[in-house]
């Protein structure tokens, strides 16, 4: 069967052959910055193509990722033909963008300075520092905000050094040791470095009555020192020590970035509508909190020794999202806010053409409606390995988990949404019912370890019912495999999670009967498909990429089965689709191109796990 046909007929991939080519950079060819609360997107060739200020959810003010000519988009490059690298200088997150050019080389040095949470009044800057570190190299700068996704309209006053951009909603203020030139419009620079000079620009975001404050080489060097000490020492704090720490340190960066310091909250990606196929309607808005996205970052972060990142979480969830008075959708709703909001309307962005032309452009979530019963046992199971791994949980959290079990244990039957939020009506997923298995399972560990109170005979005999449930229905004795939903008899690589959550043995031999099944039906040279939408229709025209997590997935599920030779060949795999600064979207194209939103956390933390468990079992 061939589910690979992302880029097929003609829609093209941004690699030559259409038309939208040159004007769209691959996903991949992007690194990301960021500063706790909100983050860019910066090309390899110079450019800042997404930007949204002051926070992930806040409309954008660049986006020429999602659209070339409305979006707007901060320029800077050689004036000259040149090569580009882009790295990050080492172990932070700060970004670095080489242009060797004829007579020179020169370097930019993107960064947003973290600032600490009781400086209130501290300003939130993205400092664009241009060196050259040999010969010379002319440079040119053009900055092209569009606010409010493109429709707001707004005016600039610029000075020499600096200019002010004013729309309805937000003040932005740049400024410059280079001179500026403005069109009431844009702006733009052109200067040329000789070796060991630089220039700098800051944006900030201003208020009535404040003025810029402009950021003169001296204190650009200090705050660029200041964000390396920051992430270095943050970094410092890793346990992991295994073959693979520089993807997974850098795995772990990108987590942290993801990070909306202000309320403890975890955005699933930075970014919305970039597509899982290039011409399909599969594009999503991800700049909000997925219970089980940042759940499962939660077992990445306390795996690594980051425990303060849990603690943040967890208070986010108990002061934001638990409500003891359950509606239809349980005590959580799927993804929230990164304020803790349960409002998240959806609409569609007509006037923006999208990533290489994929409409619709979306923001908000219409699936915050869904029931997704697995998130209750993703966030079971970070509660219990917070409880295990950092501090014991309060009095207070653990009434909150009580709710969360006694809600399941009169619910866990119930059709769902699922995992992938399909959009094409409820159905008994396999999956849905595992977790509220692992929900259930690991709330009886807590209350046992530490002799917690719980009605544990409700407790029990819910968690053994799932059980039989999913092993009478959830089996398909004509596939040899455990399959999608109860009853049917279609693949889903979602059941990966079966032996990691510890719901069977890794060696049962159903077990290695359902991972023969998905090897030959649902994966590609190690990259595994989530299922075939034509068996399972899901609502939605077209296909899609292999989906990156349950690439790591196979990897633990190889190697927890004792294969252990497949499973460092299939993560090795894995680690040739990153980008070239590590960074992975949600999905992985025929050709090899990322797709879907970018970069993506669950992504990342999957590395991490996998990586982890393949170390520990080679020894």
């Amino acid at each position: 069967m061939d589910l690979a046909n992302g880029f097929a007929n003609g829609s093209g991939n941004g690699f030559g052959g259409d038309v939208n080519g040159s004007r769209y950079l691959p996903i991949s060819e992007h690194g990301l910055i960021g500063d706790l609360r909100t983050a860019a997107l910066v090309g390899t060739n110079g450019t800042i193509d997404w930007y949204c200020c002051p926070r992930f959810d806040a409309p954008s003010v660049f986006a020429s990722i999602l659209d070339a000519d409305r979006g707007g988009s901060w320029e800077l490059a050689a004036e000259v033909p040149a090569r580009t690298r882009q790295f990050y200088f080492p172990d932070t997150n700060v970004l670095i963008t080489r242009f060797y050019a004829a007579d020179g080389v020169a370097e930019i040095q993107d960064f947003m300075p973290v600032v600490d949470e009781s400086r209130a009044a501290a300003r939130h800057r993205l400092i664009r520092r241009v060196v050259c570190v040999r010969g010379t190299l002319p440079f040119r700068a053009r900055v092209a905000p569009r606010f409010g996704y493109g429709t707001e309209a707004h005016t600039v006053h610029a000075q020499a050094h600096e200019a002010v951009f004013t729309c309805r909603s937000i003040s932005l203020a740049l400024t410059s040791t280079a001179p500026l030139e403005s069109d009431g419009t844009d702006v733009w620079s052109h200067f040329k470095l000789l070796e060991g000079e630089s220039v700098v620009f800051a944006l900030d975001q201003i208020s009535d009555g404040v003025r810029p404050q402009a950021c003169p080489r001296a204190e650009a060097q200090e705050q660029f020192e200041a964000t390396v000490r920051f992430w270095s020492r943050w970094l410092s704090r890793s346990r992991y020590r295994g073959r693979w720490r520089e993807m997974v340190n850098r795995s772990a960066l990108t987590l942290k970035l993801l990070t909306y310091v202000p309320t403890g909250a975890i955005v699933a990606a930075p970014t919305t509508s970039l597509p899982e196929r290039v011409g399909g309607e599969r594009n999503w808005d991800y700049r909000y909190v997925w219970v089980r996205d940042a759940a499962f970052c939660v077992y990445a972060m306390l795996r690594l020794g980051f425990t303060s990142e849990a603690e943040a979480f967890m208070g986010f969830l108990s002061e934001r999202c638990i409500a003891p008075g359950a509606g239809p959708a349980g005590p959580l709703q799927i993804m929230y806010g990164i304020d803790g909001r349960s409002d998240l309307p959806e609409v569609e962005l007509s006037h923006l053409e999208g990533y290489l032309g994929s409409a619709p452009v979306r923001v908000g979530n219409a699936a915050t409606g869904q029931l997704q019963l697995d998130i209750y046992g993703a966030l079971i199971d970070s509660v219990y390995l917070y409880d295990k791994w950092g501090r014991p949980i309060s009095s207070d959290h653990w009434d909150e988990v009580g709710v969360v079990v006694d809600w399941l244990c009169d619910n866990w039957d119930q059709p769902d949404e699922g995992v992938w939020e399909t959009r094409g009506g409820r159905k008994d997923f396999v999956y849905s019912r595992l977790m509220c298995w692992v929900a259930i399972e690991r709330a009886i560990r807590m209350a046992n370890r530490r002799g917690l109170p719980a009605d544990l005979p409700r407790w029990q005999q819910s968690r053994d019912a799932i059980y039989r449930k999913i092993m009478r229905e959830g089996w398909s004795a004509e596939r040899g495999a455990f399959v999608q939903g109860l009853g049917d008899d279609v693949l889903d690589a979602s059941v990966l999670m079966m032996p990691m959550a510890k719901f069977i043995a890794p060696t049962d031999p159903k077990w290695l009967s359902t991972l023969d099944a998905l090897t030959t039906e649902l994966v590609s040279d190690s990259l595994v498909y989530r299922y075939d939408p034509g068996a399972s229709p899901d609502g939605l025209r077209g296909s899609e990429g292999t989906f990156s997590i349950c690439s790591f997935w196979y990897v633990e599920a190889l190697t927890r089965a004792g294969r252990l030779e497949e499973a460092r060949l299939a993560f090795e795999k894995m680690l040739t689709y990153a980008n070239h600064v590590g960074l992975y979207a949600e999905e992985i194209g025929r050709s090899g191109e990322q797709l879907g939103n970018f970069p993506q956390a669950f992504t990342h933390l999957s590395l991490i796990s996998a990586a982890f468990n393949l170390d520990r079992a080679l020894g």
